[in-house]
């Protein structure tokens, strides 16, 4: 698989992501749902927002792990919160983790009114390719 980043800009670069990002003749693309924090049997766990961001991306890890991906194989990220403040407080380690997996994925930042169980904060979609 061949993987271009396009950034017609540089600001972007600091946030961790790109504008868009071109997969050339793809063999498996894996769509991801939302991962939020939930422990092994779909309990909502960690109170706080860095700690949901981290269970979000252990979850994602584990699906993409258990089909044969990782995280420098994604391409697009949806990030979806329920506090936009909340999450750019944290959005430091969402950086540091994905770029130590080599992810610099096309991306986009929703605030919601509310997720699937009211203790949850975060949830994470992503879609790779191989």
């Amino acid at each position: 698989m061949q993987k271009s980043i396009i950034n017609p800009w540089q600001w972007q670069n600091q946030l961790g992501y790109a504008q868009a990002v071109e997969v050339i003749q793809p063999t498996h693309t894996l769509y991801c749902a939302g991962q939020a924090a939930m422990d092994a049997d779909g309990r909502p766990i960690a109170a706080d927002m860095s700690g949901q961001i981290d269970a979000c991306l252990d979850n994602l890890e584990t699906v993409l792990q258990q089909a044969g991906y990782s995280l420098a194989n994604v391409v697009r990220i949806n990030f979806y919160t329920t506090s936009v403040p909340q999450f750019f407080a944290a959005y430091g380690q969402v950086i540091g983790r994905l770029s130590a997996g080599g992810c610099v994925p096309a991306s986009t930042l929703v605030e919601v009114n509310a997720l699937a169980f009211p203790e949850l904060m975060v949830e994470i979609e992503a879609t790779a390719v191989k």
